[in-house]
């Protein structure tokens, strides 16, 4: 996973959001609402208080594009390689197919399955980009679906555990975005992210612990 996001290329700023290869506009801070294709971001309901208000974008991961195309090969690959299974099952029956390949087939599918399940539950928790209302109430926080399409998810900023409380270090790889209700955690990764508002997101968060 490290290798892979030294492999993304850090872009230099907000105007590669607006390339038309992948729909996206972040001029003046406004929101990106696509990340790849031309599929239109999804978002669960806005909490009631914050549909007038405008959020400012305070962290952004510039890799969550590389790691969204990933996902939809994974699930692309995923689902030829199960699809393959039914026509080994006629050819084994017709005798086309020895057992031992059969068996091959079937490992390769169980094993497509695993990893996409195990691949899926990092990715859908994988912070592209966070944003906080003019309050400083709610956090909006930017991930990716099962099919690696753009999904916002809410969470009160009182609800969230700053991160000097958590076990996590800015130095590892990812830290945990954690809530005292438990509903949901995100991982965010500020050796690759950028933070864009430290004031925002020192607010939200705490300040970070730096210790090694």
């Amino acid at each position: 996973m490290a290798a892979l996001l030294r492999a993304v290329p850090r872009l230099p700023g907000p105007t590669v959001w607006g390339r038309p290869l992948y729909g996206l506009r972040c001029r003046n801070g406004q929101d990106p609402r696509k990340w790849v294709g031309s599929r239109l971001a999804t978002s669960k309901e806005k909490p009631p208080g914050t549909e007038t208000e405008k959020f400012q974008m305070v962290y952004r991961f510039d890799g969550i594009r590389a790691f969204g195309y990933l996902s939809q090969l994974k699930v692309a690959q995923t689902a030829l390689t199960v699809v393959a299974l039914p026509p080994g099952f006629y050819w084994y029956s017709q005798g086309l197919m020895t057992l031992n390949s059969l068996c091959l087939v079937g490992g390769i599918a169980g094993f497509a399955l695993t990893m996409l399940c195990w691949m899926s539950y990092f990715f859908r928790r994988l912070v592209g980009i966070l944003y906080v209302n003019e309050s400083g109430t709610m956090l909006r926080v930017a991930h990716l679906t099962f099919w690696g399409w753009r999904q916002d998810t809410y969470c009160p900023v009182a609800d969230v555990i700053p991160l000097a409380e958590t076990q996590d270090r800015p130095q590892e790889l990812f830290m945990r975005i954690q809530q005292y209700s438990g509903k949901q955690t995100f991982y965010i990764s500020l050796r690759y992210g950028r933070i864009l508002d430290r004031e925002r997101f020192t607010q939200v968060f705490g300040a970070l612990d730096t210790r090694k």
